[in-house]
C-alpha cells in the first residue's frame, strides 16, 4: 500500500514539478490558437479548458490504461515503476509537446508536423503510417465493444450487428462538428472513468482482504517474458502512447488559449496514469498472484477481468461501471481515431473540411476498410497495434526534439524529449525483433541491434545540437 500511496503522490508532485518544467521549456504565450484565429466551426472550434481537458482524457484514455495496466501488472508491482516515471518523463511530455506544437502550426496534425520538422521523407512515411494506426486502433475498438455487447445480450442479434450499429455511430463522429456530439458526451463519460478508478482505490483502502504488494525490482511474469522490451510496449496508454498523438492535436484545435495547455495536455496524460495505477494495483491485489491474473486474463478476457473486479469490490454498481467502462471508453478511443484520420487525410488531399461531403468522401472509405479488417483475428491486430503505437511515440518524440532545437532550446530544453525519444527507439527496434508477431530473433541479437539504434540516434541529435548551436553563436557575435 505504502508503493501505491507513493506513486500517487509522485505523479501528482511530476504534474505540479516536471509539468512546469515542460512548459517553461516550451513557453506558451498569448498569440491566437487555431480555435480563434481559425474556428470553422467544424474542427477548429473554442471551447471551455474543463471540457477541453476531459475530452482529451476520453481521446487518449478509452480502455487503454485499464487493458495495457492489467496485462502489465503480471510483471507484478515493478510495473508501477514504469507507469510512474515513464508517464512523468515520457508520456506526458510527449502529450504536451505534441498538442503545443501542433496549436503552433494551425493545429496541424502529427503527419504535418513530422514534415516540418524532420523533412519531405518523414512526411510520407508518417501519413501513412499514422493513418495505418488509426485504422488498427478503430477497428480494435469495434470489435472489442461489439464483442462484450454482443454477450451482455445473450447473443440475439449476433456481433455483426453491433459492429454495423458502432460503425454508424462512428460516422456520426467523424464527420459531425466537434462540439455537437464528441463536446457533449466526453465531459460524461470522461467523469465515469474517473469515477471508476476512484471507486476501485477506495475499495482497496477500505476492504481488508485486498492487500496491494509492496515494490519489488523483480520480475514476476509467469511466462518469463523480459521486461524490457515487453513491459514498455505491454502498458502503453498509461505510460507512453504515440496514439496520443494523432489525438492531442484535434483538441489543440480548440483550447483557447496556450497557456491551458499543460493542464489540458500534460494534465491528461497524468490523470490518464493514475487510473493505469489503480487498475495494476487491482489486479495484483483481486488476484494474488501473477500467475493468477494472467490465468484470468487468459481465460475471461481483458473485459472478464475488469468485470469481476468491479463487481466484486462494488457490487453492482461496479458491474453497472464496469459495463460502461468497456464498452463507451473504447468506443471514444475509436471514434476519434477515424476523426483523426479523416483530418490526415483531409491534409494530405488539401481538401477543405468546411462542406460534410468533403467529410463523407474521406470517411467513408475508412470506415470501409475498417469493417473489413473487423473480420481478422483480433489479437493479432492488437500486436501490430501495439508496436506501431510505440514506434510512433518514438517519432513524435523526435519531432519535439527537432522543433525544440529549432526554436533556440538547444542548451537542455531539447534533452527534455531527447532523452525518451532514445528509450523509445530502443524498445521500438528491440520489440520488433523479439516478438512473435516479428523477426522472433534472440535477445543476443536485439538488445545489443536495440542499443545501437537508439545510441545512433542520439548520436545525430548530438550533432545537430551542435551545428545549430555553433550557427547560434555565429547570429550572437
Amino acid at each position: 500500500m505504502i508503493t501505491f500511496i507513493a506513486a500517487l503522490v509522485l505523479l501528482f508532485g511530476g504534474y505540479m514539478i516536471y509539468g512546469r518544467i515542460a512548459e517553461k521549456v516550451f513557453a506558451p504565450d498569448d498569440r491566437q490558437t487555431p480555435a480563434v484565429a481559425i474556428n470553422d466551426g467544424v474542427d477548429c472550434v473554442p471551447m471551455k479548458t474543463w471540457k477541453a481537458f476531459l475530452i482529451q482524457l476520453l481521446n487518449i484514455a478509452g480502455t487503454g490504461p485499464i487493458f495495457g495496466a492489467l496485462m502489465g501488472a503480471c510483471f507484478g508491482p515493478v510495473v508501477f515503476l514504469w507507469i510512474v516515471f515513464g508517464s512523468i518523463l515520457g508520456g506526458a511530455v510527449h502529450d504536451y509537446m505534441s498538442g503545443m506544437i501542433s496549436c503552433r502550426n494551425s493545429g496541424a496534425s502529427i503527419a504535418e508536423l513530422s514534415g516540418i520538422y524532420l523533412g519531405k521523407g518523414a512526411l510520407f512515411l508518417m501519413r501513412i503510417f499514422s493513418v495505418v494506426l488509426l485504422l488498427l486502433t478503430g477497428t480494435v475498438f469495434v470489435t472489442s465493444p461489439a464483442a462484450l455487447i454482443n454477450t451482455l445480450t445473450g447473443e440475439k442479434l449476433g456481433g455483426i450487428f453491433w459492429i454495423v450499429v458502432i460503425l454508424l455511430y462512428y460516422i456520426l463522429a467523424t464527420i459531425l462538428p466537434i462540439d455537437k456530439l464528441i463536446g457533449k458526451l466526453y465531459p460524461i463519460f470522461g467523469v465515469v472513468l474517473i469515477v471508476m478508478a476512484v471507486s476501485i482505490s477506495g475499495a482497496m483502502f477500505i476492504l481488508p482482504q485486498y492487500n496491494i504488494p509492496e515494490l519489488v525490482l523483480s520480475n514476476l511474469h509467469p511466462e518469463n517474458l523480459p521486461m524490457f522490451p515487453f513491459m514498455f510496449i505491454t502498458v502503453a496508454c498509461g505510460a507512453i502512447s504515440g496514439f496520443h498523438a494523432t489525438q492531442s492535436p484535434m483538441v489543440a484545435k480548440c483550447i483557447t488559449n496556450e497557456k491551458v495547455g499543460r493542464k489540458v495536455f500534460y494534465g491528461a496524460m497524468i490523470t490518464e496514469s493514475v487510473i493505469a495505477l489503480v487498475w495494476a494495483a487491482a489486479g495484483v491485489a483481486f488476484y494474488g498472484k501473477t500467475g493468477d491474473l494472467s490465468t484470468a486474463l487468459s481465460d475471461l478476457g481483458q473485459s472478464g477481468v475488469v468485470y469481476q473486479i468491479s463487481k466484486t469490490m462494488l457490487g453492482p454498481v461496479g458491474g453497472i461501471l464496469a459495463v460502461i467502462g468497456v464498452v463507451v471508453c473504447p468506443i471514444t478511443s475509436g471514434d476519434t481515431a477515424f476523426r483523426s484520420a479523416r483530418l490526415i487525410l483531409a491534409e494530405w488531399t488539401k481538401l477543405k473540411q468546411e462542406k460534410i461531403i468533403n467529410r463523407l468522401i474521406l470517411s467513408i472509405p475508412l470506415l470501409a476498410i475498417a469493417a473489413v479488417l473487423t473480420q481478422l483475428d483480433f489479437t493479432v491486430i492488437w500486436r501490430y497495434f501495439s508496436w506501431s503505437n510505440q514506434t510512433l511515440a518514438m517519432i513524435s518524440l523526435w519531432v519535439a526534439t527537432s522543433y525544440l532545437l529549432k526554436e533556440g532550446k538547444y542548451r537542455y530544453g531539447s534533452l527534455l524529449t531527447a532523452f525518451p525519444a532514445t528509450f523509445m527507439s530502443a524498445v521500438s527496434l528491440t520489440y520488433i525483433l523479439m516478438a512473435s508477431e516479428g523477426f522472433k530473433l534472440s535477445g543476443t541479437i536485439a538488445y545489443p541491434a536495440g542499443f545501437g539504434f537508439a545510441l545512433a540516434l542520439f548520436v545525430v541529435y548530438l550533432i545537430f545540437f551542435g551545428k545549430i548551436q555553433k550557427k547560434a553563436k555565429k547570429i550572437a557575435k
